[in-house]
């Protein structure tokens, strides 16, 4: 029977799918690490106590890539280059969501409309990596090295998400409110299209590595098709509902360490 779970031990056991699969989840995180950082750096004075969650968030994806990167090591694997297609950061970036690398390479004072701008791309991008990260941990209890690894990401996915609820809860209630759902909406639409995308390039990759009948591959791909049809019509709503979350200052409790 093909379920979620046989999917991932298959791409598990083999080398080769998952030296690719830790090597894309790597490079998303450091990548994020890198714009976190730049982001707390230039933020504005309006919103200086931010600055250091936003630090936080970067430090953490920072340890999310070295934790994907340690994985491979330990099985004496070393990650190799992403496939274009497969990288979701970039293809955010080159669909305008967020803030532009270009920009924060050049060091410019960021706005706290660009703040909005940030933390309305990091709410939609959260809530998929919160999700994918549950339900890799649903699937990855027979590994216990990737288990451990995985309860900790998701531990921090989870916090980086509200983190996101309460700073734009804020930032509505101090003017931002409408900005704020155009924001939410225009990424969450593109955001599921590219995931789409990505899936697809990733199965299809994978499919290769392992040996795919066609036929597996072929509904792999219906299910990814058919997921974007509902995001598209209906559960992209998940991605720009906003509510108080439990956990209140997510990013300013303790900093969780993976050893």
């Amino acid at each position: 029977m093909l379920s979620a779970h046989r999917v991932y031990c298959e791409i598990f056991d083999d080398d080769n799918s998952f030296r690719l699969f830790c090597s894309i989840a790597a490079a998303g995180e450091s990548q994020g690490g890198w714009e976190n950082g730049r982001i707390a750096a230039l933020m504005p004075p309006s919103q200086c106590e931010l600055a250091p969650k936003v630090a936080r968030h970067g430090a953490d994806e920072d340890k999310h890539g070295r934790i994907f990167t340690a994985l491979l090591r330990k099985r004496g694997l070393q990650p190799v280059p992403v496939p274009p297609e497969t990288n979701y950061t970039k293809l955010l970036e080159e669909a305008g969501l967020g803030l532009a690398h270009s920009r924060l390479n050049r060091g410019e004072p960021l706005s706290e409309r660009d703040i909005v701008t940030y933390l309305a791309h990091s709410r939609v991008t959260e809530q998929r990596a919160s999700e994918q990260m549950a339900s890799l941990l649903r699937n990855c209890a027979a590994y216990p090295d990737i288990h451990r690894a995985v309860t900790m990401i998701s531990h921090d996915e989870d916090n980086h998400l509200a983190y996101c609820h309460e700073e734009l809860l804020l930032l509505g209630n101090a003017g931002h409110d409408r900005f704020i759902q155009s924001a939410l909406r225009e990424c969450a639409l593109a955001e599921i299209r590219i995931h789409r995308d990505v899936s697809l390039a990733v199965i299809t990759r994978i499919s290769r590595i392992l040996g795919w009948p066609r036929w597996k591959t072929a509904v792999l791909c219906a299910g990814i098709q058919v997921t974007y049809g509902y995001e598209r019509v209906y559960g992209w709503r998940r991605m720009v509902n906003m509510k108080m979350p439990e956990r209140r200052n997510a990013l300013g409790g303790p900093v969780h360490v993976y050893s």
